[in-house]
């Protein structure tokens, strides 16, 4: 597929993006990607013996609705801001919209931030978080997990750089990284840095950014060489503007393969419905249709597990 020519003020490049300013076509792991047409929910049947499996007294966030917390980070494809610039749009929106429906329920997504969603899932202000989250042996001590996608992690440099590959350990000496705190991929890069400072390399320097502006400015500006994160995220971006280029890819577990899931409070009940409702929707296409319609598709699983073994398993 011929790839999509797009030209982008200064202004969007630099800025936060919308669904608005990004009504363009792209073009991501080979499929035509449109924000316009995928404005438009994709909805799936309820799903009678997943929502049989609701605990009986469980009592959700707000009555007859889940509330699912996604991070408002505004990094298509996971999530994109629509026209309004309150509404989220964006693949965990629509996973989340499929686990609803599947549960008969109504969806009532709340924009959060990364920090706030573990205590806001413990506590029951939401009864799930759908925000790119890997399983990890330390977050399985605390939530239960429902698997969806797998992880895959990619190295984005800017379109002049120097560099021309960053996917082991040594690659990483002396530079300065994007990574977001508190993520498997900066615990990925910090036992890199250990490993590297015990042979006398140099240390990375970590650059943390919060949101898509920042990290956007720090890696065109010079005060930043790459950035580390959801390849889904960086290749977008890259096919978007033409200004990134990918130069290493990581299993998000490394050294093994993780998975992103469904994030539940530990014990609550919901993970055995939530695991019926994705491989419900695995089997009747709509799961594909989500996946696709984002450029997520190389990202997809067979099945939906729970709890399955995670970084630092």
């Amino acid at each position: 597929m011929q790839k999509t020519m797009l030209i982008l003020a200064l202004a969007v490049v630099f800025g936060g993006l919308s669904a608005g300013a990004m009504a363009q076509d792209v073009t991501i792991n080979g499929k035509g990607v449109s924000l316009d047409a995928n404005k438009t929910p994709v909805n799936t049947a309820k799903n009678a013996e997943a929502a049989a499996q609701i605990p009986q007294g469980y009592r959700f966030a707000q009555p007859g609705k889940l509330t699912v917390a996604v991070a408002a980070l505004n990094s298509p494809p996971l999530t994109v801001f629509a026209d309004d610039n309150k509404t989220l749009l964006g693949s965990e929106v629509d996973i989340a919209r499929l686990v609803a429906d599947s549960l008969g329920l109504e969806l009532n997504v709340v924009p959060t931030s990364w920090e706030d969603w573990p205590l806001g899932v413990a506590s029951g202000k939401y009864d799930a978080a759908i925000s790119n989250i890997t399983v990890t042996k330390a977050r399985k001590e605390k939530f239960d997990f429902a698997t969806y996608r797998k992880d895959s992690l990619g190295f984005y440099v800017k379109d002049t750089s120097a560099i021309k590959s960053l996917e082991k350990a040594e690659d990483i000496a002396g530079l300065r990284i994007i990574v977001g705190s508190g993520t498997n991929q900066e615990a990925i890069l910090l036992a890199w840095d250990k490993a590297n400072q015990a042979k006398g390399l140099k240390p990375f320097t970590p650059v943390y950014a919060k949101d898509d502006a920042a990290q956007t400015l720090a890696l065109q500006s010079g005060r930043a060489d790459a950035y580390f994160g959801p390849n889904v995220i960086g290749a977008w971006k890259a096919a978007l503007t033409g200004k990134t280029r990918l130069v290493g890819s990581v299993d998000g577990g490394w050294p093994k393969a993780a998975h992103i899931a469904v994030t539940l409070k530990k014990g609550s009940g919901l993970a055995q419905p939530v695991q019926t409702a994705l491989n419900g929707v695995i089997k009747n296409g709509d799961y594909d249709k989500v996946l696709n319609r984002w450029g997520e598709g190389v990202e997809r699983i067979p099945s939906s597990e729970i709890n399955p073994p995670g970084l630092g398993d």
